[in-house]
């Protein structure tokens, strides 16, 4: 893997980890928690994915611990849509609310899109070339947490209820590992993430879902 390779990686891991920071405030504010519940739910969901990634590929202690970058990062973000949900006093207004729960989407999107390579990155650095183990690894880095930031918010989590969203990492994954057999990892990499995104988007803006229980 070439230095561009690892430098659009380390691209992926920074936005991704901003997005879903983001997400992750946003929702806290939603829930009325203070501060600190605000920026642990930032971390939670910007950290999480990545630290069961870590756990699943044996890698001890996982990242978040030994580079604290991440960490700041999402802290920084998290404090500021704190800051940003306090200043704005109407904010139970319906039409910013809407708003909102758009650019939460947004965010966990592409969040979601960005962990899924970089999940998928991590394994093949470490000289893992299975198939299934990097769908796994880049499925679970994408969805582990938003997954965590759910259970703590006290809501039913996004993978079990709303339009295509552990599916999309999925077609994500597989087209990057399709694509590398045919492209460089960098427009792999570009691939998956669009693929997630596109999918993803289509399914909220469709409302296309998994078959469910209705009655």
């Amino acid at each position: 893997m070439n230095g561009n390779y690892l430098e659009l990686n380390v691209f992926f891991d920074i936005i991704g980890t901003i997005a879903f920071a983001i997400s992750g405030a946003i929702l806290g504010c939603r829930k009325k928690m203070d501060i600190l519940g605000v920026i642990v739910l930032g971390l939670v969901t910007a950290l999480g994915g990545g630290f069961i990634r870590d756990l699943v590929l044996g890698i001890t202690p996982p990242k978040m611990f030994q580079n604290s970058t991440n960490a700041a990062i999402s802290t920084v973000f998290s404090i500021l849509v704190f800051i940003f949900y306090s200043l704005k006093q109407d904010f139970e207004n319906t039409h910013w609310m809407k708003f909102m729960n758009k650019f939460m989407i947004i965010t966990d999107t592409i969040g979601l899109a960005s962990f899924t390579i970089t999940g998928m990155a991590t394994a093949i650095s470490l000289g893992y070339d299975k198939k299934f183990l990097l769908i796994f690894v880049g499925s679970i880095t994408g969805v582990g947490g938003g997954m965590l930031r759910d259970v703590l918010a006290g809501t039913i989590p996004f993978i079990f209820r709303e339009q295509i969203y552990a599916g999309a990492c999925i077609l994500g994954a597989t087209a990057f590992i399709i694509a590398r057999h045919f492209c460089n990892y960098q427009i792999s990499m570009v691939i998956c993430f669009f693929a997630v995104l596109i999918i993803r988007l289509l399914a909220v803006k469709k409302n296309w879902n998994l078959p469910r229980i209705k009655n």
